[in-house]
C-alpha cells in the first residue's frame, strides 16, 4: 500500500536533497545562527518537493513551512495531505555541522501513510509506509535494509535525542529521566529517525508548540519501527489541526520503555 506515493515522495526528496548537497557546499558559516533562522535553500528545497508531489497527485493538499509560491497555489485541504519540511534543523545546516533533513510525510484521512527523512550531508535515508514497515539505505547501498527499535528495557541503560542545547547540558526532563547516554540534534527529524533505526531509545520534546512538519514525517519511522509515539501526557498525536499545530509535547520510544518515561514526566509536571 502507498507504493507509488512513497516512489513519487522519494524522487521529490532526491532531487531536493540533491540541491541541498551543492548548497550545502557552497553556503556560508552562519556561526551565530538563531532558531528561527530561514535560508533561500528552505525555499528552493521547498519549491522542488512540492512541484514534484503537485505533478503526480495534484487532487492532494499540500502543507509545508516555508511561505513559498508553489505552496500559495496548492491545494490547502483534502482527504489526503503531503507534509513538507524543506530543512529541518536549519540551524544545523547554517552552522554546517550537518544536523540537517529533509522531510516529507503524508496524512491519509487522518492517519499518517508515509514518511521519508533524508540527511543530505551524510548520505542517510530513513522512510516507512503504513503497515510496510519502516527501512533505511545509507551512503548509496544497493538494498534498503529494515529498522526495527533497540528492546532496551530500562531508563537508565537507554540512550535518549533531544534538541541541541546551549550550554550542553540535558534538559530537567533528561535529567530526571537519568539515560545512560544523551545525543543531541537540531533536527526533529534526525532524532525520530534514530530511534526507528534503534540508534536511541527516547526523544523527548517538550515545547509548548511546534508544527505538524516538525514530525510527521519522523513519527510514522518510530511506528513502523516497532515503537510508540504520543504527547508527553500519553495524548496521541492528531494531524491537521486548524492552525497545524502540536501542543501537547513528544514522546518517541522504543514502546518498550514509554509507560516508565511518561511517568516521569508526570512527576516531573
Amino acid at each position: 500500500m502507498y507504493e507509488l506515493e512513497l516512489a513519487v515522495a522519494m524522487e521529490a526528496v532526491r532531487k531536493a536533497g540533491a540541491y541541498l548537497e551543492d548548497a550545502y557546499r557552497r553556503f556560508e558559516v552562519i556561526a551565530d545562527a538563531p532558531a528561527n533562522i530561514t535560508t533561500d535553500a528552505d525555499r528552493k528545497s521547498q519549491e522542488i518537493i512540492l512541484a514534484h508531489l503537485s505533478e503526480h497527485f495534484p487532487a492532494d493538499a499540500l502543507y509545508a513551512e516555508e511561505a513559498t509560491e508553489g505552496l500559495k497555489q496548492a491545494k490547502q485541504v483534502g482527504d489526503r495531505t503531503w507534509i513538507v519540511d524543506p530543512i529541518d534543523g536549519t540551524r544545523g545546516f547554517a552552522r554546517k555541522n550537518g544536523e540537517f533533513s529533509v522531510m516529507v510525510g503524508m496524512v491519509d484521512r487522518g492517519a499518517i501513510a508515509l514518511g521519508v527523512v533524508h540527511q543530505p550531508a551524510v548520505g542517510r535515508w530513513t522512510f516507512a509506509t503504513q503497515g510496510d514497515g519502516c527501512w533505511r539505505r545509507d551512503n548509496g547501498e544497493k538494498e534498503p535494509v529494515r529498522c526495527v527499535v533497540n528492546p532496551v528495557r530500562d531508563l537508565k541503560e537507554a540512550t535518549l535525542t533531544q534538541s541541541r542545547s546551549r550550554d550542553g547540558k540535558a534538559s530537567k526532563w533528561a535529567g530526571a529521566i537519568g539515560p545512560a547516554h544523551i545525543v543531541e540534534s537540531y533536527s526533529a527529524g534526525i532524532k525520530l529517525a534514530l530511534v526507528a533505526r534503534g540508534e536511541a531509545d527516547l526523544y523527548l520534546n517538550t515545547y509548548e508548540a511546534f508544527s505538524d512538519w516538525d514530525i510527521c514525517a519522523g513519527h510514522i519511522l518510530v511506528t513502523e519501527a516497532g515503537g510508540k509515539v504520543t504527547g508527553t501526557g500519553g495524548q496521541a498525536i492528531v494531524y491537521g489541526a486548524e492552525d497545524f499545530k502540536q501542543r501537547s509535547g513528544l514522546l518517541a520510544t522504543n514502546g518498550v520503555l514509554h509507560d516508565a518515561a511518561l511517568e516521569v514526566i508526570r512527576r516531573q509536571s
